[in-house]
């Protein structure tokens, strides 16, 4: 969501913030803002509503320089996004500026106290009470005054904080919302994201929650709360600044499309023993016993990560024959849910900073369950928080509707079905036939993206629907909600998935000539009753988009338009059939002028409840 990143050294800051800002466009955000020491010891802010384009504006308009400084990227939360509402947030003498990621639970008891001591508020954020807060504890440094304040909040956050009381330092400190060091050569950085920061090092310090980080000139150091020195290693950052660049594609998104064949080569490399039918995952952390003990498993994930649980669920049930659910992990924590000693919790996150997911995790480990989690980013807080886990490799996935990440979710799902799978009944000829499937995705998916252009002529034709309805069954149900996910966050055209049988009880009413029906329809074992569905939408007048996977006499004279996948194992369906569906979703937000790796109001990372 929103985005923080902070200088300290020798240089001009403002290029370096203002360059990080921009690296992390992707986040999502509604305003921007920096706030740097000046020589001659005060601070200056420039903020500007809109993309960081109007900050650099205002920038060059109102020039500020300094070799210390914040900036932040917002994502309304709390007041409209304006100006006024953008960070940095200063207190009430203006020597204190604070960016927060997150949401203080109980800003609006302390907004009462401070106002009651005379403080006086310019914004509608619950960010601002942090700068008074701070502004009230200031006694002796800038670290002490910033963990005094945050022993009296109560909610999430990632803070970058500059004084000009105590200047040439930064103060971060984290709870539930992601925040590193960079580590450079007489020169220190802090980033809600790595990207921010790459193009300057590759060192990072991942702070944890609870914990504060101290940057000036001469050095770093972390610790607690309670002022207790932490002792950090540090990581190394081994993707390199041309995966975040569009490499030659109008946007993000299509280029990220168009990885896809890589991207789940690259989840697959080294775990698939195709010749013995099996997989290795050896983060699991788990012994052979344990495996086998394996009585339940819970999926836990939000928006198109649930969409590849629902998948990974009827993986497991199928082939593994353990008992699983898939849960919506902003619900798993506000129940009751059943947890025991031999629950494997699989908690899915691309950003692995999921704060629901992150919080599902918690739950189910307090309950006693083993955890795994499947997440992209290395060195986030689930990776480093579960009990095992299967990184994607997928590389970075900048733009916000997730393409890539999902079918690389799903490979791992299916690589995570065979090692329990042939733990127990699956034969090694059945797991040959999976893993030798498997292993031609790749090819299969080129050969889709081959199509992309008759693909695009038919968005052409639907790009000015306000409609669309997606149907499937089986393995192909949750890659309907997923085509309709795809089409309302980057379109913005109503769109709802649904299991195909279930039309007759009740969206069949919204079929007439003007509703597009997208049927994912390849020959599997349910690809008879998905014909009935169709001919049902074609006796109504709709019109159908049919995704199949081979000629098919039954289908003549029942579709409008055919979009033809290779054909696979029933369970690796969904990975070739959700392509189509990617690329229809963007081809028809390109034609309607949106910005396709930006959409309104979504955020790529959704660090709050």
């Amino acid at each position: 969501m929103c985005g923080i990143v902070g200088y300290v050294g020798g240089k001009g800051a403002t290029p370096v913030l203002i360059d990080g800002l921009k690296r992390l466009e992707y986040r999502g955000y509604d305003s921007a803002g920096v706030s740097l020491m000046n020589g001659g010891g005060a601070i200056e802010t420039r903020k500007a509503k809109g993309k960081i384009a109007m900050l650099e504006a205002a920038v060059h308009g109102s020039p500020v320089e300094g070799t210390t400084g914040i900036a932040h990227t917002r994502w309304a939360t709390h007041g409209q996004p304006n100006e006024c509402n953008a960070h940095p947030h200063h207190d009430c003498t203006d020597t204190i500026a604070v960016v927060h990621n997150g949401i203080i639970e109980n800003y609006s008891v302390l907004r009462t106290r401070l106002i009651e001591k005379g403080h006086e508020f310019k914004s509608e954020t619950d960010t601002e009470v942090l700068a008074h807060l701070i502004e009230e504890a200031f006694q002796t440094t800038l670290e002490d005054a910033v963990m005094d304040a945050l022993n009296l909040v109560e909610g999430t956050y990632g803070i970058a904080v500059v004084s000009s009381r105590d200047p040439h330092k930064i103060v971060a400190a984290r709870k539930g919302s992601p925040l590193l060091l960079g580590i450079g050569e007489g020169e220190y950085y802090v980033a809600s994201d790595v990207a921010a920061i790459l193009s300057h090092t590759r060192e990072v310090v991942y702070l944890d929650d609870g914990e504060v980080g101290v940057v000036t000139r001469e050095g770093y150091r972390v610790c607690d709360l309670s002022a207790r020195q932490v002792s950090k290693g540090i990581s190394r950052v081994e993707w390199d600044l041309d995966q975040i660049e569009k490499s030659g594609y109008d946007h993000f998104m299509l280029k990220e499309i168009f990885e896809q064949p890589t991207t789940i080569e690259n989840t697959m490399r080294g775990r698939l023993v195709t010749e013995e039918g099996f997989s290795k995952l050896g983060g699991m952390n788990m012994s052979r016993d344990e495996l086998q003990a394996i009585d339940n498993v819970i999926i836990t994930a939000c928006g198109t990560s649930w969409h590849s649980g629902l998948i990974g669920e009827m993986m497991i049930e199928e082939h593994a024959r353990i008992r699983c659910e898939t849960e919506y992990a902003s619900e798993f924590r506000y129940r009751n849910p059943i947890v025991t000693p031999n629950t494997l919790c699989i908690v899915i996150s691309q950003s692995g900073e999921t704060a629901d997911t992150l919080a599902a995790m918690r739950e189910a480990k307090a309950r006693g369950a083993k955890t795994l989690g499947l997440v992209n980013v290395v060195g986030s807080t689930i990776a480093r928080e579960d009990d095992g886990g299967v990184y994607l490799h997928a590389g970075p996935e900048i733009g916000v509707a997730s393409t890539k990440a999902f079918t690389s979710q799903v490979i791992a799902l299916a690589l995570l079905t065979l090692k329990l799978a042939r733990r127990r009944d699956m034969s090694a000829a059945k797991g040959r036939e999976i893993a030798q499937a498997m292993e031609a995705l790749p090819g299969q998916i080129t050969e889709i993206l081959g199509t992309a252009g008759k693909i695009e002529a038919i968005a052409e034709q639907f790009k000015d629907a306000s409609n669309f309805l997606y149907l499937g069954r089986g393995f192909n149900f949750p890659v309907a909600l997923e085509g309709a996910l795809k089409l309302k966050e980057i379109s913005y055209i109503h769109a709802e998935g649904y299991p195909a049988a279930e039309m007759k009880h009740g969206p069949i009413a919204l079929i007439d000539e003007n509703m597009p029906v997208v049927f994912i329809a390849p020959h599997d074992s349910v690809f008879d009753k998905v014909v009935s569905n169709i001919q049902e939408v074609k006796a109504r007048g709709g019109r159908s988009i049919v995704i199949t996977s081979r000629d098919e006499p039954a289908l003549k004279g029942l579709i409008d338009y055919e979009i033809r996948v290779p054909e696979t194992v029933e369970m690796l369906y969904p990975i070739l059939t959700v392509i189509p569906l990617q690329l229809l979703s963007y081809y028809i937000a390109a034609k309607r002028g949106l910005d396709v790796d930006q959409p309104r109001n979504l955020a790529k990372s959704v660090t709050v409840e």
